[in-house]
């Protein structure tokens, strides 16, 4: 009776952090496009936000015990923590400039350029299973750009430098983390501030501190509460992910993140009106069979790896 009762116990909280990271991952894109279309709210402030009360949130979390905070040279992580504004930064003037399908799908491109800069920089090499499955995902993301109604030159460079940043700031977390032996929260403890004090100083060269549109302009008390509530969303995704990730499989926190993808997508035709054309819809079809038989193929080659590691004397 006991051990049910721990297994209902522990089924319990792996539902409850799975539905907080499902909620919190797509309220985050919509909440985001919300206050760049209904407040007009600066990009780079906006970013701001979410930085500082990440860190508070996980200065309360080690205050807490939930991670044991290791101290690191700060020469260290400059890089990463600026990659970390750059990917945060182009990614929301990506969502501001693109329609949330265009936006969801150029985020699906960060796998192929990761593996093109691991391929090229770091000499690492891929199966020819892995790589096909890349021509799909590239496919896709062409199709669903050259039919997207609302396609603009703006917004595409803004995708594109999302993308670049994004996946040079994966690569460097991996290598990061192994070279200092911290997991994602302890690294993240550094960043986050690092990360804000960057931002504050270059906000004010690209974005009005008063007026309208200004970072002390005339907001709302609305609009200030929603890009107060987007911080604390930001947060509960970097908490849940890392919480996902360490309670359950990766096979799990994948097939999660392809849900969260499909819903991402139709949440914005349906919310925001987004238009959408057969070849639009064929795109999507495209790049989402190609996320997916990249996450078989790589979950695959990663069982395999494994067994040949077991089977070792």
């Amino acid at each position: 009776m006991k051990q049910t009762l721990l297994n209902l116990s522990a089924n319990g909280r792996l539902i409850a952090g799975l539905l907080v990271n499902l909620l919190s991952s797509i309220c985050i894109v919509f909440i985001n496009k919300w206050i760049y279309v209904h407040y007009g709210f600066p990009n780079m402030t906006l970013t701001l936000v979410h930085f500082v009360v990440t860190w508070l949130g996980l200065y309360v979390c080690q205050k807490m015990d939930i991670f044991a905070p290791k101290s690191l040279p700060i020469r260290s992580i400059v890089w990463l923590a600026l990659s970390f504004c750059g990917f945060v930064a182009f990614t929301n003037l990506s969502l501001q400039n693109n329609a949330i399908g265009t936006y969801q799908l150029a985020k699906a491109m960060t796998t192929p350029v990761i593996i093109l800069i691991q391929t090229t920089y770091y000499k690492k090499t891929f199966s020819t299973k892995i790589k096909l499955t890349l021509v799909p995902i590239t496919l896709g993301v062409i199709l669903n750009s050259y039919f997207d109604v609302r396609f603009n030159m703006l917004g595409t460079v803004f995708a594109t430098l999302g993308v670049l940043v994004t996946s040079l700031y994966q690569v460097w977390v991996g290598a990061k983390q192994h070279e200092l032996q911290v997991n994602s929260m302890q690294l993240l403890y550094y960043q986050a501030p690092l990360s804000s004090g960057f931002l504050l100083c270059v906000v004010p060269m690209f974005e009005p501190l008063t007026g309208d549109g200004g970072i002390f302009g005339p907001w709302s008390l609305p609009a200030l509460a929603t890009v107060l509530f987007s911080g604390v969303v930001a947060f509960l995704v970097n908490l849940s992910i890392y919480w996902i990730i360490g309670n359950t499989s990766a096979v799990t926190y994948n097939m999660f993140g392809h849900f969260k993808f499909c819903i991402t997508l139709v949440g914005g035709y349906l919310i925001f009106n987004d238009p959408i054309s057969i070849n639009q819809a064929l795109g999507i079809l495209c790049t989402l069979a190609g996320i997916l038989s990249y996450t078989h193929f790589k979950l695959a080659e990663q069982e395999e790896g494994k067994s040949r590691l077991a089977q070792r004397p």
